[in-house]
């Protein structure tokens, strides 16, 4: 393993028997970085040595959201650093509206790698070129200032990346220093510069699980039944796709996967849905929200969301319930996941907490021996155990970008998925870490009350 890398090594034996995060870890020292890809990569200046880091949850929240957060405080302490946080993102930001981690207890801050959502709330806002508004980095100077706040580390998407990457040139437009680290987020694993997005194989975990034990349920009848879930996914079908992990026996039920990848044609999914129909008395069907047709447009759209930029969609799998009644006289059963796919904390992919807690600890490592303008990617190793690197990916390389399904990943002609994305899915989703019960037989949940600045 090189010196500008962190490996993580996750073999069964190993996962069965962690319980806690300080248990899990694994560490190489990270020295600095002088460039990434060819980028040049600025070193941070020694009038930044005793400021404090500033950490924000960006976009929308997932499983393991708060795994990267505790990653982020433990290692600040660690390293004797204070660490603030805003809330809600960079709308708290905006509005000066910070928190100090280091007024609560190492008991409470143990406690988020067990939570779902994100603990210091999250917001879809996103700070435009400067040339677009610069009022609002001009605002966002005199907080920093205010709070002496050179390091600043945004964890998000790739619209959360975009915005690290515009960040990084603070300086150049504001005349103020400040380093920039991404930590990825998403479930939608869009982002581009990591093998997955830390988010994605725990609602992935779901949404399989959720596809496994239905199929049983529909087993159980006798009339012909249709199943139709949809899944988030508004451009790229990773979480649709995702459910074919359900699959047993070959034939085995997802059957049929409709994907914003491969427009939708009846004329393909009605015969395949009768041989589901013929083969099995029923037809399990996972359908992106982001599904379009031979037109290119979403086969369902609610409304446009202005506050973020993107559609939201919704209605996809209605729409197809729609189409199976008219066209076969048989009513399908319609599941809108929705946000339970990224809250089920229950359900959590123990590779993704871990990973999702080392991309946090590795960020403020990074920022603290001068790197800037980069991401905390995940790189995977081509061996026969299940392991990943930790390596620096140019913000500007991977923000605002999408990443979609890849087409050897996509069986069009069987509206399905191929061996090799099954090979990529099933390592993300091993292992279990459990949530606290309690009394009452729920997840005992305790959000943490963060004591503003």
């Amino acid at each position: 393993m090189t010196d500008d890398s962190r490996k993580l090594l996750i073999g069964r034996s190993k996962m069965d028997g962690l319980v806690s995060m300080a248990m899990m870890r694994w560490r190489t020292r990270v020295r600095h970085f002088h460039s990434v890809s060819g980028v040049a990569v600025p070193l941070v200046g020694t009038n930044m040595v005793a400021s404090p880091l500033l950490y924000l949850q960006s976009g929308g929240p997932t499983a393991v959201l708060n795994a990267s957060a505790f990653g982020v405080i433990e290692t600040a302490r660690r390293l004797g650093r204070p660490l603030l946080a805003a809330r809600n993102g960079l709308a708290g930001l905006l509005d000066g509206r910070l928190v100090d981690t280091a007024r609560v207890s190492k008991d409470d801050i143990a406690l988020l790698p067990t939570m779902p959502g994100g603990s210091f709330g999250v917001s879809r806002h996103m700070i435009p070129a400067y040339y677009e508004a610069p009022q609002e980095w001009l605002a966002v100077r005199d907080v920093l200032e205010r709070h002496n706040i050179h390091h600043l580390l945004l964890n998000g998407g790739n619209g959360s990346m975009g915005c690290a990457a515009r960040l990084a040139e603070f300086e150049q437009h504001t005349g103020y220093p400040l380093s920039v680290i991404g930590i990825p987020k998403t479930i939608d694993n869009d982002l581009l510069g990591t093998d997955f997005s830390p988010g994605f194989p725990s609602a992935a975990k779901f949404l399989a699980t959720s596809m496994r034990e239905v199929v049983l349920d529909m087993n159980s009848m006798e009339q012909q039944r249709v199943f139709i879930m949809e899944t988030m996914g508004r451009h790229t079908g990773w979480l649709a796709a995702a459910t074919t992990a359900a699959a047993r026996p070959p034939g085995d039920a997802p059957l049929l996967i409709l994907l914003p990848e491969v427009p939708f044609d009846p004329a393909v999914f009605l015969p395949l849905l009768d041989q589901g129909l013929q083969r099995h008395g029923h037809c399990a069907i996972a359908v992106s929200e982001g599904l379009k047709g031979s037109d290119g447009l979403p086969v369902a759209e609610s409304r446009h969301d202005v506050v973020y930029g993107h559609e939201q969609l919704g209605g996809a799998g209605a729409w197809l319930a729609n189409l199976v009644r008219l066209q076969c006289g048989i009513t399908a059963h319609v599941a809108q996941v929705d946000c339970l796919q990224r809250a089920a904390r229950h359900l959590a992919s123990n590779v993704d907490i871990h990973m999702a807690y080392e991309v946090g600890c590795t960020a403020v490592e990074w920022a603290l021996n001068g790197m800037h303008g980069v991401m905390t990617g995940i790189v995977r190793q081509l061996s026969a155990t299940r392991t990943w690197e930790v390596v620096p990916i140019a913000l500007a390389e991977v923000g605002d970008l999408e990443r979609q399904l890849p087409l050897e990943y996509i069986d069009v002609a069987n509206l399905g998925v191929t061996p090799a994305c099954l090979d990529y899915l099933r390592p993300l989703l091993a292992g279990e870490v459990s949530v606290p019960y309690g009394s009452d037989g729920l997840p005992d949940y305790h959000p943490i009350a963060w004591p503003d600045v």
